[in-house]
């Protein structure tokens, strides 16, 4: 296939935890935008700065490794500064179901190096996460104005939610209407990669870019002691050693804006290594 007759070409880097998170990311994400002719690359950054949210410095370091959009999540304000930030800085988005009034925004539309509208939209789940709107009703809103192939090349809808139930249930609701609905926030990759009927690239949860020899990205002690003990610890710490980058690349058909297929991708760490040597 010709460079021109191709669709864009998407890289979703799941949950960046801490410094080991942060430098994975720096040190593979060049690489593989180089080596795979990524187009767009989009990472969930909520617990890049020592696991607790962004700083302004932070997200320029991930925009300079090759970020073109952050999407954040329910640790969106740990880190003060971001909401002034965030104001100043179109990149970086939060949930677009929070309460109005919030800083910030849910949807971003990212033109390529070709020029090609790719819109990016995050919403956050209610079950065991919080009060939030109803992220059904608000994505629909959003996606009134916008068609694949149309005036959209690509659609890709971050769900940052603890409860798979919900995570599936926007895919399906969202099935044909959007490129891809990948899943952010339980830090475990899940198994169950694929398009959907309607031509919508699907993962629950693309699993987070950090040390796995944790807990879901933090110090074992300290995780620990929290479930063996009542008695209030120490703040916990990000592990620190050997992050995997894990993220889903994500191949667009250029006529429809529909996935024409999801791969994940597992580099570096503990975890069982997948690296994608060749595209559908």
């Amino acid at each position: 296939m010709c460079e021109r007759e191709r669709g864009v070409r998407l890289l979703f880097v799941g949950d960046i935890v801490g410094r080991s998170g942060r430098r994975a990311f720096c040190a593979r994400v060049p690489e593989l935008r180089t080596r795979l002719g990524i187009d767009v690359c989009i990472a969930n950054a909520e617990n890049a700065a020592a696991g607790f949210g962004l700083t302004a410095a932070i997200a320029d370091q991930l925009f300079a490794a090759g970020a073109d959009v952050l999407t954040m999540g329910n640790h969106l304000f740990d880190q003060r500064e971001l909401v002034a930030h965030i104001e100043r800085e179109p990149r970086i988005l939060r949930p677009l179901n929070m309460m109005p009034g919030t800083p910030g925004r849910g949807l971003i539309e990212h033109r390529d190096a070709q020029g090609r509208r790719v819109v990016v939209i995050q919403v956050i789940g209610r079950l065991f996460m919080g009060l939030y709107d109803d992220p059904f009703r608000a994505v629909d809103q959003a996606l009134r104005p916008y068609r694949l192939g149309v005036n959209a090349e690509a659609i890709v809808v971050d769900v940052h939610a603890e409860a798979t139930s919900e995570k599936l249930g926007l895919a399906h609701f969202l099935d044909g209407r959007v490129t891809a609905v990948v899943g952010t926030h339980t830090h475990v990759p899940t198994a169950d990669v694929r398009v959907l009927p309607g031509g919508t690239g699907y993962v629950t949860d693309v699993g987070m870019t950090g040390d796995y020899d944790s807990v879901i990205g933090m110090e074992k002690e300290g995780a620990l002691r929290r479930w063996l003990s009542q008695v209030p610890g120490p703040r916990l710490e990000p592990a620190r050693g050997e992050a995997t980058l894990c993220a889903v690349l994500i191949d667009v058909d250029a006529a429809t804006g529909k996935a024409r297929g999801i791969q994940p991708v597992r580099l570096g760490g503990c975890l069982s290594e997948v690296d994608p040597q060749h595209l559908p």
